[in-house]
């Protein structure tokens, strides 16, 4: 079996490779089992490099729980169609997924590094609560922000999960304007419809007082 080289310090892949090896690894020993020695391994470079760029194992993880540079596009312009960009976001992010296969497998290894441990799922929640609230600031309705941003990345990252980790029959032999056309209404009243709970009626129960007495 070949050795593979280390690379330099600079180079330019080096930053990738150690984290595409720390997803890798974090996802399948967790946080706590994974050492910056086994990465530095996985990825061909000297522990120092990781130090280098990333200070320690925190700043390691939190790095590769952010999402690919790539995604950011599809939140660009959805707001001049307010009234449609639950079904643009939607259709945006699946061909994202569909048509850039690099990109599809580092999300997926950014879920299931989410998904090893808890401190890892923690930080994944923030890192995607403030990414779609950045993303989407323009076109949330004002009340619940935080509640209607967390609903969207649950929403996506679930459909996301069954189609190309679990490969649930359904989800994964759906067409995209399928999936479009199935989850872009719920991700519309999440972005812009009513979400509070409603106030029941007068004469039950947690509505008028008085009347609830008779």
């Amino acid at each position: 079996m070949a050795v593979r080289g280390r690379r330099p310090l600079g180079s330019p892949d080096a930053r990738r490779a150690v984290l595409d090896a720390a997803r890798e690894l974090f996802a399948g020993f967790g946080f706590e089992r994974t050492t910056m020695r086994a990465v530095a391994a996985r990825a061909g470079v000297d522990p120092a490099l990781i130090y280098h760029y990333f200070k320690d194992k925190d700043g390691l993880l939190s790095a590769a729980l952010q999402p690919p540079e790539d995604a950011a596009a599809v939140f660009a312009g959805v707001a001049g169609a307010a009234d449609r960009a639950g079904e643009e976001l939607v259709r945006r992010l699946i061909g994202l997924w569909e048509d850039r296969p690099e990109v599809r497998e580092q999300m997926l290894a950014i879920l299931r590094t989410g998904l090893s441990h808890e401190r890892a799922g923690r930080l994944l929640r923030d890192i995607l609560s403030s990414f779609i609230l950045a993303g989407l600031g323009d076109v949330l309705a004002g009340d619940r922000r935080e509640l209607r941003a967390a609903l969207i990345g649950s929403h996506l990252g679930g459909l996301m999960l069954a189609r190309y980790i679990l490969k649930v029959p359904g989800a994964a032999a759906a067409s995209p304007e399928d999936l479009v056309h199935a989850v872009g209404p719920a991700v519309q009243h999440y972005l812009t419809g009513a979400i509070a709970a409603q106030a029941p009626p007068p004469g039950r129960p947690g509505g008028n007082a008085a009347c609830a007495t008779w």
